[in-house]
């Protein structure tokens, strides 16, 4: 992925990326690993949800990917206004990544977290277009995560569905 005049000087800023945002995932997998083989597991879901296996190996990626676009965003200087606007909002659909997991997770609420869901699909929608505006490739690089959030809303919605 082009980085453009990437200096070493860098990579810490780029580790901190990444940090921030397993961190957050970490807070979501307490309320979410327990309920997998429990709750979750017991649970009618349609025929083509993906295996349980799967959901930690596309996370890992979204994650990476999610830090690399807060990188080459942060990499534009937090004396921009619309740096520190595009920081604030994915700081923001972070938080409610982590909420859904908790609502969804950790309460058992299955139209909790549809509701959830759609704010997040939103807030990842608006990071996208802000993040694209201060670094074509930090945007571009969130598409993933939007297409992931979409098959995930999708399996909240027929779960809830099929739960209701």
């Amino acid at each position: 992925m082009y980085m453009g005049n990437f200096n070493l000087r860098e990579i810490p800023k780029l580790i901190i990326s990444i940090i921030i945002v397993f961190l957050a995932g970490a807070v979501g997998t307490v309320s979410t690993l327990p309920q997998i083989t429990t709750w979750y597991a017991a649970l009618p879901k349609p025929a083509w949800t993906p295996p349980n296996w799967a959901f930690g190996p596309i996370w890992s990626t979204l994650y990476v990917l999610m830090g690399i676009a807060l990188f080459l965003v942060w990499r534009q200087g937090l004396n921009k206004k619309i740096v520190r606007y595009a920081i604030l909002i994915f700081a923001a659909q972070l938080v409610i990544n982590v909420v859904w997991s908790l609502v969804f997770f950790g309460t058992h609420n299955i139209f909790g977290g549809l509701i959830m869901v759609i704010i997040l699909w939103l807030a990842i929608l608006v990071n996208i277009i802000v993040f694209y505006m201060v670094s074509k490739p930090a945007g571009l690089i969130l598409i993933p995560y939007l297409v992931w959030v979409t098959i995930a809303g999708y399996l909240n919605y027929s779960v809830y569905l099929l739960n209701h």
